[in-house]
């Protein structure tokens, strides 16, 4: 039974039921629970208690605060819809109303939720608190805030003292420094040993501003917008920052786009890395504005948030399409391909090992015939991303084929390893995508 003592007591019968009313610095027992409160009345049949006024329930370490509240003697457990606050040295649990069971340590929160611990805060409409395990269950509305990211959810499994996060439904993680979105279905994050997975439908989506001066000297801020869609994305954060995207990956920004099996960035080398994953994949395809590229690696390196250098590893091969000539293709095949940008625009381009190229010649902008070359290596170069000049090394040979040959006959112009892939990522569907995730940033 519990017990319940105070400055003043008065024992009446209510319908057929006796109660007690307790009045001033009242003490309510059971066991290693102790509530205090101003007034309480006891219901003596039931073992319960009503409490009003500066309750105060703890339990070793455990202490619950409420204006006005329920205790229940036979399942030991309290409850409020006065606003309740929890505090038991690791964590604060505040909320509208909720309820505590003493034996099981375990708290029932509901509407306007919030939890707060050392490293992060937590809201919600529901929650689950474990204390034993050190484990908050939350549904409806979750956000998590941190020195570092914002994480939204439908629910959110959290291990306090393990540093487990588990979310799923809605998954939003807001970085709050550099401007990017992850978008999923499911996402696990280990705090301790900083690494994350998203295994559920998984997006990223990064807003970034680039400036570029003109031959005026005249300033232009863009905006450059990063996609990154993948079946499966991690995010290792030590020894060194390192992001993975694995199987069906599409990539966009800017004149940029990729399909891929495995992207891999480095942040500290400023390096991308899409490659095959086995013999029987297929190679990866980057696209930069009319051109395409494939080879068993391609390797970007990045310097102030522009392309500076591009490299093809392994059975290279570069396809540029002609912006009004749109059935001409100049080709070029080699073992590998160095490209060299500036401003995002491309400057040179060397090819080494076993050189084959196509490229269709133009006077005036009318087409003129093509070129078929071969040679040990070869560079080309380019002016507004049109081929402008060839320069052929070791063993050079040529043929050219005058226009009345060419004319109709385009598609027999084609190295073995061509192929002109229509299956380039597309920015809208991506938006469209986004529009469909229910998700709120508030």
């Amino acid at each position: 039974m519990i017990i319940v003592i105070g400055d003043s007591l008065i024992g009446k019968v209510v319908n057929g039921e006796s109660i007690r009313e307790v009045s001033g610095n009242v003490i309510l027992t059971q066991g290693n629970v102790k509530i205090t409160c101003r007034k309480a009345i006891q219901y003596l049949s039931r073992n319960d208690a009503e409490l009003i006024g500066d309750v105060v329930a703890t339990q070793d370490t455990l202490t619950i605060k409420t204006e006005r509240g329920f205790y229940f003697g036979n399942l030991r457990k309290t409850s409020s819809n006065s606003g309740v606050t929890l505090e038991d040295k690791k964590v604060v649990l505040t909320a509208e109303q909720g309820d505590y069971f003493f034996d099981e340590d375990k708290a029932v929160f509901q509407n306007n939720v919030r939890l707060y611990d050392t490293a992060s805060t937590l809201t919600s409409q529901q929650l689950i608190y474990l204390r034993n395990e050190d484990r908050a269950i939350a549904t409806i509305d979750v956000k998590i805030i941190d020195s570092v990211n914002t994480i939204f959810a439908d629910t959110v499994d959290h291990f306090r003292k393990k540093q487990i996060t588990i979310a799923s439904g809605n998954v939003v993680i807001k970085n709050n420094s550099n401007n990017s979105l992850v978008f999923g279905e499911h996402l696990e994050d280990y705090r301790e040993s900083k690494y994350t997975i998203i295994d559920k439908l998984p997006m990223l989506v990064q807003v970034d501003t680039s400036k570029s001066t003109d031959s005026l000297g005249i300033e232009t801020v863009k905006l450059d917008t990063l996609f990154i869609q993948c079946k499966v994305m991690e995010v290792f954060r030590e020894p060194e920052q390192k992001f993975i995207a694995t199987d069906s990956v599409r990539i966009i920004r800017d004149l940029f786009a990729s399909k891929n099996d495995l992207t891999v960035y480095l942040k500290d080398e400023e390096k991308i890395i899409t490659q095959k994953i086995s013999d029987e994949h297929n190679q990866p395809i980057l696209w930069y504005d009319n051109s395409q590229l494939t080879g068993d690696s391609i390797t970007i390196y990045i310097e102030d948030k522009k392309i500076r250098q591009l490299d093809v590893d392994g059975n290279a091969f570069m396809v540029s399409q002609h912006k009004n000539y749109l059935n001409r293709f100049d080709q070029s095949s080699a073992t590998g391909i160095k490209m060299f940008f500036n401003d995002n625009k491309i400057q040179r381009a060397e090819f080494f090992g076993n050189v084959y190229s196509i490229y269709y010649l133009y006077e005036e902008d009318q087409p003129n015939g093509l070129m078929k070359a071969n040679s040990l290596d070869a560079v080309i170069l380019f002016e507004d991303n049109e081929v402008s000049e060839v320069k052929l090394f070791g063993n050079p040979g040529s043929e050219y084929y005058p226009e009345q040959q060419v004319s109709g006959n385009e598609k027999t112009f084609q190295l073995p390893k061509f192929i002109f892939s229509d299956e380039r990522p597309d920015k809208q569907k991506m938006y469209e995508q986004i529009n469909r995730i229910k998700w709120q940033l508030h």
